[in-house]
């Protein structure tokens, strides 16, 4: 911007507005969905090997030792999930907003993805499943208004 707020001349409008800007709701629920994969992450790689935590997954006590190593691998996953969609939603604000939305569209499509395959592998974790995946589902459809 110049001194009196016009555009500088060099700056090039995207061809495509709509793939920059992200609408507060996919914003809010994109910080929900990051918020629920940390919530996960404890679970699953710092508090797993808990009686009311394996239960939560349908581990039985005599397989949390060796079930165990792979939850905490899990978590770490839903970790990395949850910084996409959360730093994506930073970057927005302070950065490159094309980044921040490929970062949030990305992590959030891979939620989406993630408990679409849950549900599928366990039916008796549906709700979990759609926790998982309808705030993130809501993002990649507010995405596009």
């Amino acid at each position: 911007m110049d001194r009196f707020g016009d555009k500088a001349s060099s700056a090039v409008e995207p061809a495509w507005p709509i793939l920059t800007a992200m609408n507060a709701v996919a914003q809010i629920f994109a910080v929900l969905a990051g918020l629920f994969h940390i919530v996960v992450f404890v679970m699953e790689s710092l508090l797993f090997r808990r009686p009311q935590i394996y239960r939560r997954f349908l581990v039985r006590p005599e397989h949390v030792p060796v079930v165990g190593l792979w939850a905490i691998n899990q978590g770490v996953y839903n970790l990395f999930l949850a910084a996409g969609a959360l730093v994506g939603v930073v970057v927005l604000h302070v950065g490159n907003a094309t980044v921040g939305r490929t970062l949030v569209l990305y992590a959030c499509a891979c939620m989406v993805v993630a408990g679409i395959v849950l549900v599928g592998s366990e039916r008796r974790l549906w709700r979990s499943a759609l926790v998982q995946a309808i705030p993130p589902l809501i993002v990649l459809l507010a995405a596009l208004f």
